[in-house]
């Protein structure tokens, strides 16, 4: 049996490996989407005190630690019992709208990107950033640095730094907003307005007027018919920070909603022999292995499941494009695995307008920042919508707070087995008879690629490097090699 590797897997964050077994006659038997490290997070954390968690797991990932600080301040609060000052939770939520924006707006032009505006079969060397700066015009690259540098200048002043956030407490946050700090916030809340209204065009003049690519997003080499899960508010509207999870079925009927700290009534995860990453699906549905369909319990989580779960945006333009591209497309749901890239810009259109809105509040520079915790610790849960989809931390401590406990559900946990459908059915519908090009690979990379995965997330190894041994024998059973690697 002839095998494809592709190692390593590109634009994204992480590592992880392509494995694809062709049958005699050249087609695909068998793909796998493969992370060779240990996630070993959750273990380490334990013993610490659980205030520290929000520094400390900002450091599985340099590209959403704001998702992991948020989360984790909000697991504190839970865990405390406390409630945290409406001036915090405004501060709270103009930041991590800056983060999702920012984020967001960095996949589409950095990593999904290419292969919309450069082309999926273009040159390896022309699809990345400075192919699509070719296409689109250097004033184009101008505005992604600008409206990124205006994004993450809102992260650091109120987080403190950029890549790892300090400012969450339980109870609120570490720091006062000034007058002149939130003209600045304004300004870069209208900027990012106006950058992302232009990337939907962008994407409308370049993807949507192009029949070939309007054919690859609609086909059926990249769809799926699964269950969908977001955060909601009251209105069963997206939101990013704070409300109840609600899972739609493939039909688009709601199956059920519930409480995030009630997570575990609802979610359990699979784990595989040839995979580090695990596979979250719905309990009350059941594991019935890599399918589609409402007898499976595989469900999807990131901007088109969230836009899937809910009936609308909470703020006009995003509700504009919201309505744009199911139209397009076809009415609810979606089922196309390219559309969360569209997705993924309308939540940056909706996250810049929540962040303009909050950015004009005048409470945000109260000074009432933090309610001081006076419970005995025990557990906490916090959850948040990170870029990537569903985010949970859960933490239980002894009575001084020490963590005893700790169990994180990132967002590529949760997509997980979908991204691995998701792959195998591209290589089995590109690959026939042996043959394969190195844009017919990108294309089937393109399958995870626009759940916008991170590896490190999901799999962060720990001491950097799994450590691995193997044993060959011959079939006498006698020894005649041992390979090792991470092993002293």
């Amino acid at each position: 049996m002839r095998k494809i590797t592709i190692d390593p897997i590109t634009r994204l964050e992480g590592h992880g490996r392509i494995e694809i077994f062709l049958n005699d006659a050249g087609d695909v038997d068998k793909a796998y989407l493969q992370i060779p490290e240990l996630r070993g997070f959750e273990k380490f954390c334990e013993g610490r005190p659980a205030e520290e968690m929000p520094r400390i797991t900002t450091r599985i990932c340099g590209v959403c630690p704001t998702a992991h600080h948020m989360c984790s301040t909000k697991a504190l609060d839970d865990l405390w019992k406390v409630e945290p000052t409406s001036t915090a939770k405004k501060i709270r939520r103009l930041m991590y709208n800056a983060f999702v924006a920012e984020d967001h707006i960095f996949h589409f032009f950095f990593l999904a990107g290419p292969d919309f505006v450069v082309g999926p079969q273009a040159p390896a060397g022309e699809r990345n950033i400075l192919g699509v700066i070719g296409k689109v015009g250097m004033e184009a690259g101008g505005k992604v640095i600008k409206v990124r540098k205006g994004l993450r200048g809102v992260i650091q002043t109120i987080g403190g730094k950029v890549i790892h956030p300090v400012c969450g407490l339980p109870g609120g946050v570490s720091k006062v907003i000034t007058e002149e700090e939130r003209k600045d916030f304004i300004e870069a809340a209208e900027y990012a307005v106006e950058f992302s209204k232009w990337a939907l065009e962008l994407f409308d003049n370049i993807v949507l007027k192009n029949t070939e690519y309007v054919d690859l997003v609609t086909g059926d080499i990249y769809k799926h018919r699964t269950y969908y899960m977001g955060l909601m508010d009251e209105n069963n509207k997206v939101n990013f920070y704070d409300g109840d999870l609600r899972v739609v079925d493939p039909n688009g009927k709601e199956y059920v909603k519930f409480k995030g700290r009630d997570y575990l009534d609802h979610i359990r995860e699979h784990v595989e022999p040839w995979n580090y990453m695990k596979f979250c699906f719905l309990k009350n549905v059941g594991w019935k292995g890599f399918i589609d369909g409402e007898d499976s319990g595989i469900y999807r989580v990131a901007p088109l499941a969230r836009l899937n779960a809910a009936e609308g945006m909470a703020t006009p333009l995003a509700q504009e494009a919201y309505e744009k591209m199911y139209e397009v497309l076809g009415g609810k749901p979606v089922h196309n695995t390219l559309a969360f890239n569209w997705a993924r810009l309308i939540e940056a259109l909706y996250a810049s307008e929540e962040m303009l809105e909050l950015a004009h509040d005048p409470e945000l520079t109260s000074p009432d920042i933090v309610n001081l915790p006076t419970e005995t610790p025990k557990e906490g849960i916090g959850v948040v919508e990170a870029p990537r989809g569903t985010l949970f931390h859960h933490y239980q401590t002894d009575e001084k707070g020490i963590l005893t406990k700790v169990n994180l559900i990132v967002a590529t946990t949760n997509n997980m087995a979908p991204i691995d459908m998701s792959v195998e059915k591209a290589a089995k519908s590109l690959i026939h008879k042996g043959e394969v090009s190195d844009g017919l690979l990108n294309m089937i990379e393109m399958a995870f690629r626009a759940y916008d995965p991170c590896m490190a997330c999901g799999t962060h190894a720990l001491p950097g490097q799994m450590p691995l041994e193997v044993t060959i024998y011959d079939a006498q059973g006698n020894e005649l090699k041992k390979l090792s690697r991470g092993i002293s």
